[in-house]
């Protein structure tokens, strides 16, 4: 039998470690920026073509190499960083297994121009595919000047299956940022296609953080701290109101090596607990210093995962860091001992703490209907004067009573005059035995209510009809009047503001009315996209607003999705742009925060669901405008929205698949009620 196993070519050995290593253009980003601040570099500059397909370029003023040591550099598990197995339990460089550049060779076409500050001449080496092109002495500044060409260029399948340049481009941001903010005491600058997208001086923590993602983020940072003879917490968290939906801009770095690590940030949210709004994450960016033998992070080739030999006491610790801060900082909620919640100015305000509400004149007054003015005020009650503000109106139960309650104007110790204005009142709600014409008038919180012409004024001449008992509009008078089987448009019922329950012949059918609204966005938004008619509404006074390069970089590439959905926007400076017009759908909304929201909101569904972009932008606004529907609604609106729901091609589910109704059948109701 003839032998089968045979020992791989290098070239297919660096091309299978490459599949491992190298996933995207912003792999190579990562590993080569790694190894500029392993060379001790204060300077590293990035400079990006076409998102990494066609130039990477990553120059730094680091130590540089020599000959031997260039060339060494490009061989298989040839690292400068591990002597020993005991080596690989103190690793506290970013890059240690001396794959990067074998595997980006074996991939790529590879320039290398390295100086060291104490020799005259550098070396300069070129390898395309492993196979080595040149090697020779040039001259050249100190440090390393690494130029990575036409990436996968002999792999076609997979640069087949690299994103959109867009995509790609938001990777290789993530992880030059991730890099960037490690090394606060190293100068960043970052470039694509000729653009300027970072220009980061070295500096403190704070200022890294507020150059890197705004300005805004100035207001928001709190510092965070802790010491203990195991584990070291530092860093920055942000305030409550400024958490957002999407889960972006959380950071941990354990020895200055960013991670990814569910646990500990469930620990950061445990944290903040009774302060966040629902779905909403805090900014934070975080560092553990710890004894490297304490952790294991050989355990991922990308080096983003790692272990504790004891989870429980570092997750403790961060949750003690940051419930710390919280406190110091007093971003928690606290209560205002010195108002007095029972006093009302006003019908809405606290009570004053001067004591000015303990006055006659500003003790709380009551509603006298505008039918009652003819009488006398009680004697207990003060004059009012003119220019004391009245207080507001109860609408429901003036729309459900069908008459008007208004404060009467009086002035001092003058008898008010009769009035006359309103004498139909008195006879409202009076049933007449042959009603001419019914109509129906709708409560706030009464529901709908019936109401009839009031009977005409008896006279001399027509006799005095029979007096029945006067009734207030109300769903229990009018029960005999509804057949049981009937569904009508009074027979749909809002709970707590956030389902619809309506009776169908099988039972009572539940619906969720927030996801019913994003069901109905997400048709009209996809509608505007692939038909390219969404609908604007112009702001009054244009807002301006400002991003991070990530999200503005996005806003560009979306530009034209952006303005089918009625987004109208121009650029006004760096990183910033002016708002002018917004969906029809979403005004009553802050447009900042909803232009903001939407990009970040995109940025997590691109990268997470495989979606294109008017599927991805028509989900992320439809979810984000639907948060606000959560309110209370008339019998008409209901109506409307369970009639546009069922128009819907998919009414049952919402576009990322959660249940949108549910029908109770009768026997499961009645089984509710069965004795168990």
């Amino acid at each position: 039998m003839l032998n089968v196993i045979q020992l791989l070519p290098d070239s297919i050995a660096n091309q299978i470690a490459a599949g491992e290593v190298v996933q995207r253009p912003a792999s190579v980003v990562k590993e080569l920026l790694e190894n500029s601040v392993d060379a001790k570099a204060k300077s590293i500059q990035v400079i990006i073509r076409e998102a990494g397909r066609n130039l990477i370029q990553i120059i730094d003023d680091g130590l540089g190499m020599t000959e031997t040591d260039a060339r060494m550099s490009f061989e298989r598990h040839a690292t400068s960083k591990i002597r020993s197995s005991d080596d690989l339990f103190r690793i506290k460089t970013m890059g240690f297994r001396g794959e990067a550049l074998a595997s980006i060779a074996a991939v790529a076409q590879v320039e290398m121009r390295t100086r060291r500050a104490e020799e005259e001449l550098g070396t300069l080496i070129r390898i395309e595919g492993s196979d080595i092109k040149a090697q020779e002495s040039i001259s050249c500044l100190p440090g390393t000047n690494l130029l990575i060409k036409n990436l996968f260029f002999n792999v076609p399948a997979r640069r087949n299956f690299l994103k959109s340049n867009s995509v790609e481009m938001r990777h290789v941001i993530d992880e030059f940022q991730r890099v960037a903010l490690a090394n606060s005491e190293v100068a960043f600058s970052l470039f694509h296609n000729d653009q300027e997208i970072y220009n980061l001086p070295a500096g403190k923590l704070s200022r890294r953080i507020i150059d890197m993602f705004g300005k805004s983020y100035r207001e928001q940072l709190n510092q965070c701290e802790e010491q203990t003879p195991y584990v070291t917490v530092r860093g920055f968290i942000g305030k409550p109101e400024s958490a957002k939906k999407a889960r972006n801009e959380q950071f941990f770095f354990v020895n200055n090596r960013y991670i990814k690590h569910n646990y500990l940030h469930h620990a950061v949210i445990g944290a903040y607990e009774g302060t966040l709004p629902e779905g909403s994450h805090p900014f934070y960016v975080l560092f553990i210093d710890i004894d490297p033998s304490h952790i294991d992070i050989n355990i991922h080739p990308t080096k983003t995962e790692i272990k504790f030999d004891d989870e429980r006491s570092v997750y403790a610790i961060m949750m003690a860091a940051v419930r710390k801060a919280v406190g110091v900082y007093n971003l928690a909620p606290s209560l205002d001992f010195d108002s007095d919640v029972n006093f009302l100015s006003g019908g809405r305000g606290a009570r004053p703490k001067d004591g000015s509400a303990d006055t006659p004149d500003a003790a709380p007054k009551p509603i006298t209907p505008s039918w009652m003015s003819g009488t006398a005020a009680p004697a207990s009650q003060p004059a009012e004067k003119a220019d004391k503000p009245q207080p507001l109106r109860n609408e429901s139960l003036d729309t459900a009573a069908g008459r008007s309650f208004d404060m009467p104007s009086r002035k001092a110790d003058v008898p008010p005059k009769p009035s006359v204005n309103n004498w139909q009142a008195l006879f409202e709600g009076v049933s007449d035995k042959n009603p001419k014409k019914e109509t129906t008038a709708t409560g706030d919180w009464l529901g709908p209510v019936s109401t009839k012409p009031a009977a005409p004024m008896p006279t001399a001449s027509t006799p005095e009809p029979v007096s029945e008992p006067i009734r207030i509009g109300s769903r229990a008078n009018q029960r005999e009047e509804v057949a049981p089987d009937m569904v009508d448009d009074e027979a749909i019922v809002q709970v707590q503001n956030r389902y619809l329950l309506a009776p169908v012949k099988s039972g009572m059918m539940l619906i969720d009315q927030r996801r019913a609204y994003e069901r109905i966005l997400y048709d009209q938004f996809h509608a505007s996209l692939t038909k390219r008619n969404g609908s604007s509404q112009q702001l009054l006074f244009p807002k301006t607003i400002s991003l991070s390069p990530v999200d503005f970089q996005l806003a560009l590439d979306l530009r034209d999705e952006l303005t089918s959905l009625g987004f109208q926007f121009d650029e006004l400076g760096h990183n910033t742009f002016i708002i002018r017009g917004v969906p029809t759908q979403t005004t009553g909304e802050k447009e900042e925060e909803l232009f903001a929201n939407l990009l970040a909101q995109l940025r997590e569904d691109t990268g997470r669901l495989k979606l294109d972009r008017q599927e991805s932008m028509a989900r992320s606004l439809a979810r984000r405008s639907a948060q606000r529907h959560v309110i209370r609604l008339s019998v008409p609106e209901r109506r409307a929205l369970v009639d546009q729901l069922f128009a819907s091609a998919n009414p049952s589910y919402t576009p990322g698949g959660e249940s949108i109704m549910t029908v109770l059948s009768l026997d499961k109701i009645a089984g509710l009620f069965a004795l168990k």
